[in-house]
């Protein structure tokens, strides 16, 4: 199947379908995107990021939400 035959296919569901689609999609994308940012944690790739907003926040450059 085609992302263009998935396309069509999505645009002719029926709008209860569709919510049920966009729910399911949505939760998928979820688990996808959790995946993700695990693997890029265990590999480091967001070390950086973290030492340098702890430092910020040590520097006193954090306000409370």
């Amino acid at each position: 199947m085609t992302i263009h035959e998935i396309e069509k296919a999505v645009t002719e569901l029926p709008p209860h379908e569709l919510a049920r689609f966009r729910k399911w999609f949505d939760e998928f994308d979820a688990q996808i995107w959790d995946e993700q940012l695990e693997h890029d944690v265990k590999a480091g790739k967001l070390d950086e990021l973290a030492t340098k907003a702890i430092a910020d926040f040590r520097a006193g450059k954090a306000k409370e939400l």
